[in-house]
């Protein structure tokens, strides 16, 4: 399987990125190693995941899917093959929330200890604290740097403008820069992305790895109407956003563009995110071996030029 950098950032990633946000939620532990073992055996070598994972869940205090990846690691003895990227900055309680320098520098030991490792490849700001200066933020990564204990940053979910500005605090007072981005992004929300966003990222060389690449489920086509939403707990969710006239459209799009490639709608919505420039890497979830295996199916996509103009022409 191929890899893209990300960014300059010198990290090597397998086109689609495993999202950890189901681990301890809607995929117990053995679930979950089996998901990871699935995805490596299929060529994949990123995993994304959060100290926030899954503290919406009721009982849960967030650092769920960090315990369980970080216990597959140590067992599978696996840490040397992997792409291991976190987040730090949800509020996990009152207490614990924040990109202010005090709080990342004891977040992430709570992380390392968790995912038992020394050091995460790529640590992300979740969202941005507009209480914080960026300078203040990227002065705790630099430390992390320095230590050994990150190896590159990434940011989430932040606008363009705090982006840009964090990236002029980089190179003013010589900080390690953001060499990614985790913005929502998919073929139904694309709008705001490609409008404020994707100038910017190609503009600096910096890599994209978004997440709800497959609309939380609505893209893979199983959520068709009101009776479907019935059929996880994400169900509501999805339909208040995406069961409507557009969100049908895609779908319709799909189901064609699917059958010509003898594929599954959810590896062409993936496969789609791929071909765009300046996209690196999707991150998609699974709560099972078997649906890893057809999402890393869409690694091996080439659409035609016919098919992204019938994607793009649906999705507008």
């Amino acid at each position: 399987m191929q890899h893209r950098e990300l960014g300059r950032s010198g990290l090597q990633l397998a086109p689609l990125v495993l999202g950890g946000n189901v681990f301890g939620w809607t995929a117990d532990e053995a679930t979950s190693f089996r998901i990871l073992d699935a995805f490596m055996a299929g060529g994949g070598n990123a995993i994304d995941t959060a100290d926030g994972y899954s503290v919406w869940v009721p009982g849960h205090m967030g650092g769920e899917s960090e315990t369980i990846i970080g216990k597959w690691l140590h067992q599978r003895g696996r840490r040397d093959d992997v792409i291991l990227a976190t987040k730090v900055g949800w509020e996990v309680n009152s207490e614990n929330k924040g990109l202010k320098k005090d709080y990342i520098l004891r977040a992430v030991e709570g992380s390392l200890k968790r995912l038992q490792t020394d050091y995460i490849d790529l640590y992300q700001s979740h969202k941005d604290d507009p209480t914080t200066p960026v300078e203040e933020t990227l002065e705790a990564y630099a430390q992390l740097v320095k230590e050994g204990k990150v190896r590159a940053i990434g940011a989430s979910n932040f606008s363009a403008a705090r982006l840009r500005e964090s990236l002029e605090a980089s190179s003013t007072h010589g900080f390690p820069r953001y060499e990614s981005l985790q913005p929502l992004y998919n073929l139904y929300d694309r709008t705001e992305f490609e409008r404020d966003l994707l100038p910017l990222l190609q503009e600096q060389n910096i890599g994209v790895i978004p997440y709800y690449g497959l609309a939380a489920g609505f893209l893979t086509g199983k959520y068709r109407s009101e009776a479907d939403l019935q059929k996880s707990p994400r169900g509501g969710g999805v339909g208040q956003k995406y069961l409507n006239e557009k969100g049908l459209r895609i779908l319709k799009a799909l189901d064609g563009v699917a059958a010509r490639q003898q594929a599954t709608p959810a590896q062409v919505a993936l496969a789609w995110i791929m071909a765009q420039p300046g996209l690196t890497a999707p991150i998609a979830s699974a709560t099972s071996p078997e649906q890893v295996t057809e999402l890393l199916r869409a690694t091996e996509l080439t659409l035609a030029a016919e098919d992204v103009q019938t994607l793009n022409q649906a999705s507008k």
